[in-house]
């Protein structure tokens, strides 16, 4: 009798936990992992929270009869807890994706997890190209922009200014290591010559001895393959000796928010790269101004490229009948892309998102209209040029023709 009793009782508890773990999954859970506070802040952060809502409330709320869930933290920047929260995450708060990363170092190691738990993460904010490279996914899309497509943009614009022989000023970390790296192929593809390189550590505030590095080595370009408040405080270092002068100065990763930052002043002719502008369609301008509202300035290209992904999630789990991981990466590699960033772009193979980029150039004092009119769009590049080939990054999961 206590045996059938005792085996009762596991029954009813096994009962109960599944009921439980069925009432804490019946919500279509979204996670919003960035850098609320630090360097990245201004680039991400609670501008990307704030796209997150837009989306779900455009969404109405709910999907497949489930509400629309949103849960959000500060990983400080730090690769573990960023690592653990999402780990929490996914196993005791059943989040079916996760979305932002701000950190190269912390995307790459959470698609391992997502593809162990079956989630989905998409870094909208990380940049490193080995995420469709040979450290693609099954579970993870790379939505808006990566280090190949940005340096490719930048270097080929200023290889055909003049540019031949450079340095590079880089964060010590995987994103910038992957800035260089990639940055560095098509300086020798057109022909230049690297003439030196320096590291820096992340959230730097005396950039002078790695400025004056850059001076030393006459190169005519100079790159800072870092972001955030790095190229910020950066690039005024840099005018402070005068390297503005004598080389042209880029930064492949630069937003809106940063050339803000620098001021026109300083930063103008600088190049980037972007997939987006906030003036740059009426449908953008319409996202800005609600953007704005919301937050007292135009979103970056990350903000507004976040809006965007969970738009096409959620498409895609409407369109898979379920919020299973598998089906949905399926739903999202099936679906075309439009809105107010991108217009007919696709998820390939290897999660690389293909959508157009450009080539942009911040404006002198003299040509701004206010204060966030700050750059021009010199060139379109279409996405089928901008990023990488997909047979050259070494995924895995690209068929072999």
């Amino acid at each position: 009798m206590r045996c059938v009793k005792t085996a009762a009782a596991a029954l009813l508890s096994c009962c109960l936990l599944s009921v439980t773990a069925l009432a804490q999954n019946n919500a279509v859970k979204i996670g919003v992992l960035d850098d609320m506070s630090g360097l990245y802040a201004d680039n991400t952060g609670p501008g990307d929270v704030a796209s997150v809502k837009f989306a779900i409330a455009d969404f109405g709320g709910s999907v497949l009869g489930k509400p629309i869930e949103l849960v959000t933290s500060d990983f400080q920047n730090k690769v573990d807890v960023g690592a653990g929260i999402a780990k929490r995450w996914y196993d005791d708060e059943n989040v079916d994706m996760i979305i932002g990363i701000p950190n190269s170092a912390l995307a790459l190691a959470l698609v391992r997890v997502a593809e162990e738990k079956n989630r989905i993460v998409m870094p909208t904010a990380a940049a490193t190209s080995e995420l469709t490279g040979k450290s693609c996914s099954s579970h993870s899309i790379h939505w808006i922009y990566d280090t190949y497509g940005q340096g490719k943009t930048i270097v080929n614009a200023l290889s055909k200014m003049g540019g031949d022989t450079w340095f590079f000023i880089t964060v010590d970390y995987a994103f910038g290591l992957a800035v260089e790296a990639d940055a560095t192929n098509f300086i020798k593809a057109a022909g230049g010559k690297v003439l030196g390189s320096v590291r820096h550590p992340l959230n730097t505030a005396d950039f002078s001895s790695y400025v004056l590095q850059a001076q030393a080595s006459k190169a005519k370009g100079l790159m800072f393959a870092n972001g955030g408040n790095d190229i910020v405080t950066g690039i005024k270092q840099a005018s402070e000796f005068g390297l503005m002068k004598n080389m042209r100065v880029s930064a492949p990763l630069a937003q809106f928010p940063d050339i803000h930052g620098i001021g026109l002043k300083i930063a103008q002719g600088t190049m980037i790269s972007s997939p987006f502008y906030y003036d740059m369609t009426p449908e953008a301008r319409t996202f800005t101004d609600r953007f704005t509202k919301e937050r007292g300035r135009p979103p970056s290209f990350i903000q507004a490229g976040t809006y965007g992904a969970v738009m096409h999630y959620l498409k895609a789990v409407q369109a898979a009948g379920t919020d299973e991981a598998k089906a949905v990466m399926a739903q999202m590699k099936k679906l075309p892309i439009n809105d107010f960033m991108t217009k007919n772009g696709r998820v390939r193979e290897d999660g690389r998102v293909i959508r157009d980029m450009y080539l942009m150039q911040a404006k002198t004092p003299e040509e701004s209209k206010g204060a966030w009119d700050l750059v021009k769009m010199v060139a379109t590049v279409p996405g089928n040029e901008a990023f990488r080939p997909l047979e050259e990054g070494g995924c895995p999961l690209v068929t072999k023709k």
